[in-house]
């Protein structure tokens, strides 16, 4: 049994792993033996992080410089690490971002370049990947969702649009990708403690309140606290786990 969480030998592409979320998915994922991808667009912080990750775990990284809206980088990117690693058993498409507007204040272009970094990216990065995990005889998606992917807010019309698409893409995929032994699921997390949770306390007043206040467990998450989460989908462990969307919030999401 205590085997089953064990990602020795496995590789997984991180988007947007070196910070916040990802980071700690990363980190989590070395722990247990994994080979490291970190994929995202800033190169001094993607180096920082391998280093990090290599004198912790002395594990193998790969630090690729990508911008996930572009899918010819995203196809350059699966080819670099094929070549460099000889397979991809694991994908978490984490890589996001936010602009906190009320709906009638959103210009197109934003809308647009949330919906595409959130959500698009993931989907051409997971399409990406598909024919290397089929040809492997199987493989794991994870996807980072939101809890605006089941609550709404007045600021995040288009984050949380992207965010419930993360959910229903997931399980799209998940029927699609079954017969090849693909598992694809997706986490929510729920407030916790990032760079862009930081600037989300400065555009929202009262919110470190509210989430002390809607919080069970009445404390902000830590990107660590997402890591167990993602090594159970990673693993073989969930290996009859698919179109899942799994809460990391600390009871944020059942407190009524």
């Amino acid at each position: 049994m205590k085997d089953l969480f064990s990602l020795q030998g496995k590789v997984a592409i991180v988007t947007g792993g070196n910070g916040g979320i990802g980071k700690g998915i990363a980190h989590g994922f070395a722990a247990v033996g994994c080979d490291i991808v970190i994929a995202a667009r800033n190169q001094g912080k993607t180096d920082e992080a391998g280093r990090e990750i290599k004198e912790e775990f002395g594990v193998k990284v790969l630090g690729v410089k990508v911008d996930v809206r572009q899918e010819d980088q995203i196809k350059a990117m699966v080819t670099q690490v094929l070549d460099t690693f000889g397979r991809v058993d694991i994908l978490v498409n984490n890589a996001g971002m936010n602009i906190r507007k009320m709906p009638q204040d959103y210009l197109a272009a934003e809308w647009d370049e949330v919906l595409e970094t959130n959500l698009r990216s993931a989907f051409l990065c997971s399409k990406a990947v598909y024919p290397a995990m089929k040809a492997a005889g199987g493989g794991k998606i994870i996807n980072i969702g939101s809890m605006t992917s089941i609550f709404g807010g007045a600021k995040h019309v288009a984050y949380g649009t992207s965010k419930g698409g993360i959910v229903q893409m997931a399980r799209s995929l998940a029927v699609a990708w079954a017969e090849d032994n693909i598992q694809v699921n997706s986490i929510l997390p729920g407030w916790i403690n990032t760079d862009l949770t930081i600037q989300a306390r400065k555009d929202l007043a009262g919110l470190d309140e509210s989430v002390h206040a809607r919080t069970p467990a009445d404390r902000w998450g830590e990107p660590e606290d997402l890591a167990g989460a993602a090594i159970f989908l990673a693993s073989r462990t969930s290996d009859f786990v698919t179109g899942v969307a799994l809460p990391v919030d600390g009871g944020f999401s059942v407190l009524l």
